[in-house]
């Protein structure tokens, strides 16, 4: 079993100990993470990026991930496959002899 399926088991487990599953639907579970990336957002605003503070961000950063392992969990999508998947379409639209040091969306490159 790879890290990530460890951490959602681990999650399910402190998820399901409480009976949270019942509100764990997809929209809620996709608008919590949202939710939680604005926190994450909210330590840099106003501020210079290197003075955010480096413990405030481990804790919102793991926020957002534990919400994104339970919506992928929500809709069984093996974590490992889809981000390698993403990576791939990305390497396609951002060919490196076109985007390498370029900050260009890839419709403008």
């Amino acid at each position: 079993m790879d890290d990530w399926k460890k951490i959602q088991e681990q999650l399910k487990n402190f998820r399901d100990e409480r009976d949270w599953a019942q509100f764990h639907n997809g929209k809620d579970l996709a608008l919590a993470l949202s939710i939680e990336a604005a926190e994450l957002n909210e330590l840099f605003l106003w501020k210079n990026a290197d003075d955010a503070n480096v413990e405030k961000i481990k804790d919102e950063l793991a926020d957002v991930l534990g919400y994104a392992l339970l919506l992928a969990d929500k809709y069984d999508l093996d974590i490992n496959q889809i981000m390698m998947s993403k990576i791939q379409k990305n390497a396609d639209k951002y060919p490196v002899h076109k985007a390498k040091g370029n900050a260009k969306k890839y419709n403008e490159l």
